[in-house]
Order: structure tokens, then C-alpha cells, then sequence
């Protein structure tokens, strides 16, 4: 019994000490060299696309050399590393690091951009909780009102609308399914915010057909039939258009508000109001 005792007691200490491993493996046992000797590596290493072997020698210039300004080349190159390794919580830490000790560095909006892009990479499906997705819409959006000139300013507003577009997805995705289960006012709230909140995605038509769905089903045929006319004039030739005017036609709603939507303005602007209000 004392033997089978020791073994396990041998087994868990070998896990124990597999695990510390395993969370050390991309930090080097701490010899004393050369401060150029370390950021060489780290940069041999980036080129053979050897990133976690990067990212601890440009670590370890920053633990050696702090004061250097080797040290501060390498923690944004650290953080880049850390990135493309898809080590996304150290790259985003080594990023504010650097901000925080260099705010007035040049390199600091590639920080910013580096950060951004580290949130955007973990963006889920539509299907699952977006809070990471505006954790990267409000890191894009910092980068684009801190340095709107720069280049990265430039990818951001293109990341920026990819990342509103996913956010209304998740809208329409929730939206449809309390449609679906016969939630019209939880539903009704779901395709307002995409039309308020995200209308220069390509889901506002959608949503606007999805509008007059819940109000046929809640028998508000004026509230239908503005909806219906913001729809037909703004995606006149939209197959949404001709989904919401059939739905309509079927239930017998009268169409003339439909009809006279192009000439009568008034209409249109107390259904955006409806909508919008």
C-alpha cells in the first residue's frame, strides 16, 4: 500500500511539474548576452516564422536590457510576435505596455492598430455572445479617430464596417428567432436596431422586410405599410421588396401608401420617424 502510495504521489508531482513546464516554454532560462545578441535572434527567429521562440527572445531583451532602446524596439516587435503566434492576450498586453511607457513614440499607432486587429482575430460566429466583437469595433474606432491619417487608419475603417455588419448579424439572428417563436415585439426591437444602428449594412433590407412581418402579425397595417414603403423606396428592385409587397397583397392590406411612396415625402418621413423615433 505505501508503495502504490508513492507511486501516485511520484505521478502526480511528474504532472505537476509537465504543466509548469509547458506554461514556461516560451521563456528562456535567463543567461546574460548581449542585448543585440538577443534582438537578432528574436529576429532570425520571426523570419524562420518560429513566433513563440521570437517573442521570448524579444521578452528577454526587454528582462535583460530594460533601459535600452533595443527594449523598446522589442516590445512592440514582442507583441507582433505574440500575434501572429495567435497569442492574442500577451499581444494586446505587450501593445498597452508599450503605449504606456512611449505614448509619444511614432511607432504608438501601430500599437493602437496592433491591439485592434489582436480583438479583431477573436471575433465568434454571429451565433454566440458578440462582446469581443465591440471590444474590437470600439479598438478599431480609437484607431481611427487617434491617427485618421495613418495607414492603419485606413484598414480599420475597412475592419470597422466588416465588424458592424457581423454585429447586425447577430441583430437579424436573434431577431429571427423570436419571429420564429412568436416574439413580435422582442423581434420588432431586434430589426429597429439594425435599421437605426447598422443601416449601411447589407442587412437593412432584411430587416425592414422582417419589420413588416411582425406587424402583419400583430395586425398594425399602417405600421406595415410605412415600413413597406421605406423598403420599396430604398431597395425598390430588392427581393425583400417583393417578399414584404406579396406578404402584404396576400393578407388584403391596402397597397396605396405603397404606391404613392415616391410622391408623397411626408410618408416616407413618418415611417423613418416610426422607425427610427
Amino acid at each position: 500500500m505505501k508503495h502504490a502510495l508513492r507511486l501516485i504521489a511520484l505521478a502526480a508531482a511528474a504532472l505537476v511539474l509537465a504543466s509548469c513546464a509547458g506554461r514556461e516554454t516560451n521563456r528562456l532560462a535567463y543567461v546574460e548576452r548581449p542585448v543585440e545578441q538577443l534582438y537578432n535572434e528574436g529576429f532570425r527567429q520571426m523570419e524562420r516564422r518560429n513566433f513563440d521562440r521570437a517573442a521570448a527572445f524579444f521578452d528577454e531583451v526587454e528582462r535583460q536590457h530594460p533601459f535600452s532602446e533595443w527594449a523598446r524596439r522589442s516590445i512592440l516587435m514582442g507583441a507582433y510576435a505574440h500575434y501572429r503566434a495567435n497569442r492574442y492576450e500577451q499581444a494586446i498586453a505587450s501593445a498597452r505596455r508599450f503605449i504606456a511607457l512611449h505614448p509619444g513614440s511614432s511607432s504608438a499607432p501601430y500599437a493602437y492598430y496592433l491591439i485592434a486587429i489582436s480583438h479583431y482575430e477573436r471575433i465568434m460566429d454571429v451565433g454566440r455572445d458578440q462582446s469581443t466583437t465591440q471590444t474590437a469595433l470600439d479598438a478599431l474606432q480609437q484607431v481611427v479617430s487617434r491617427y485618421p491619417d495613418s495607414p492603419y487608419a485606413r484598414d480599420a475603417r475597412v475592419k470597422i464596417d466588416m465588424t458592424r455588419d457581423h454585429l447586425a448579424g447577430r441583430e437579424m439572428s436573434v431577431g429571427r428567432w423570436y419571429l420564429r417563436n412568436g416574439f413580435y415585439l422582442a423581434a420588432a426591437n431586434r430589426f429597429q436596431n439594425v435599421v437605426r444602428d447598422y443601416q449601411t449594412t447589407n442587412h437593412t433590407p432584411e430587416a425592414l422586410h422582417r419589420l413588416v412581418e411582425v406587424y402583419v402579425a400583430l395586425g398594425v397595417d399602417d405600421e406595415a405599410r410605412m415600413v413597406a414603403a421605406v423598403l420599396g423606396h430604398n431597395f425598390p428592385g430588392s427581393a425583400w421588396y417583393s417578399d414584404s409587397y406579396r406578404l402584404m397583397t396576400s393578407r388584403g392590406i391596402d397597397m396605396e401608401g405603397l404606391e404613392r411612396a415616391d410622391e408623397d415625402p411626408s410618408l416616407l418621413r413618418r415611417a423613418i420617424g416610426r422607425i427610427f423615433g
